[in-house]
């Protein structure tokens, strides 16, 4: 049997000029993740559909997974003519247990020759007829039947499911998610790609004093966040040498602010070089030492390229529950440690001064430093590691 999932665009329908364009992205993002299967997509300008005659419900999986999708539903199909629509719409209904429904109908075919409100009375009489101990409740029906009458097949399906709204990943160009193994990075990119920004990530290592399974951690969170796109490249940056250089010669107060603005100089140099126009991070304001205002004015100041924080005004709390939404939570707290717990002083300073980072930093040969460790970093394509681990 045919299953047909529909798909509404919600937020896209307000975008006017760039619709169309929104729409097609929408398309090639579903058509990439689904590719797989045996499986095919209509578009049209109000509404997308999805025929599959089989996973579908891996297929439902990766909808509900993709941003740019303001609801889905099955839907089920029969011919544009009274008698068949009341026969389906009461033979689905009769497997379902309720109290109360409502008709919905939207005669997109307006050569038929009932009109909605008296259409929905209809259908709505039909079932009162035929099913025992349920009432019509326009309010609050615990079943809405939607009912959409096109020039050859009408559709009928029920409560939509919520999808995650936002834009198709693409409709924004690139970004460079600086990706830890905390809790807080991974939220910042899954609503950076809510919006949009198609994200690669840059991941910090200092082996022998952070762990494989460390790195191995963050493969992990990327590949959490690809379910909401269709490709990531994690760049694994070793900055061993660099760390250990600001650790011997710099004051231990601002070793933590010398190590994030160097950090802010190798992503941007790598974002430079791959097209992605912004960086983007999970610092969230006042949370940690680096993360006051005056810190973070003092660490950004090293670099040009704009930076997004989506959850600077989030708390805590927030952010885990989002990492719980999103399936990254138990994966951040696995306890292998990241650059940025390692070395970490008593007493870091909060309120760093500019002239005395650029005399610290004066201490160290950074550039040579900073260029042996781009020189030197691994790509690793997300996409390619899940394939990979599909097959083991």
């Amino acid at each position: 049997m045919e299953n047909i999932i529909l798909i509404k665009y919600g937020e896209l329908t307000t975008k006017k000029d760039n619709r169309k364009q929104f729409i097609n992205i929408l398309y090639n993002n579903l058509n990439e993740k689904i590719k797989k299967y045996n499986a095919k997509i209509i578009k049209e300008h109000a509404r997308m559909y999805i025929i599959c005659n089989e996973h579908t419900s891996e297929i439902l999986d990766i909808v509900s997974n993709t941003f740019g999708i303001h609801a889905f539903n099955i839907c089920y199909k029969t011919h544009t003519n009274t008698e068949d629509i009341k026969f389906l719409a009461l033979e689905l209904l009769k497997q379902k247990k309720f109290k109360t429904f409502k008709v919905e109908t939207k005669r997109r075919d307006k050569n038929f020759p009932i009109k909605s409100m008296e259409f929905n009375h209809v259908i709505g009489s039909h079932i009162l007829k035929n099913i025992n101990n349920i009432n019509v409740d326009v309010e609050n029906p615990e079943i809405l039947v939607h009912i959409e009458i096109n020039k050859e097949d009408t559709y009928i399906y029920f409560n939509d499911i919520k999808g995650l709204g936002g834009y198709p990943v693409g409709v924004q160009q690139k970004g460079l998610l600086m990706l830890s193994g905390g809790i807080d990075s991974p939220v910042a990119g899954y609503l950076a790609l809510k919006r949009g920004i198609k994200i690669d990530a840059i991941y910090f290592e200092a082996i022998p004093h952070t762990s494989l399974n460390a790195r191995e951690k963050v493969k992990a969170l990327a590949k959490e966040l690809l379910k909401y796109t269709t490709d990531i490249n994690l760049y694994v940056v070793s900055i061993t040498k660099l760390q250990e250089e600001i650790y011997k010669n710099c004051d231990s107060t601002y070793i933590v602010t010398i190590l994030r603005r160097m950090m802010y100089r190798i992503s941007e140099q790598i974002a430079n070089k791959n097209e992605h126009l912004v960086l983007i991070n999970g610092e969230s304001i006042g949370q940690v030492a680096s993360q006051t205002l005056n810190s973070m004015r003092v660490i950004n100041e090293v670099v040009k390229i704009p930076v997004i924080r989506p959850v600077a005004c989030l708390d805590k709390l927030e952010i885990i529950e989002m990492a719980k939404k999103i399936n990254t939570y138990e994966t951040s707290i696995l306890p292998y440690e990241d650059c940025c717990t390692i070395f970490v002083p008593r007493h870091p300073v909060i309120n760093p001064k500019h002239e005395k980072c650029l005399k610290e930093e004066n201490k160290i040969n950074y550039e040579q430093l900073i260029k042996e460790s781009i020189d030197n970093t691994l790509i690793i394509n997300i996409k390619d590691e899940e394939q990979f681990s599909d097959i083991l």
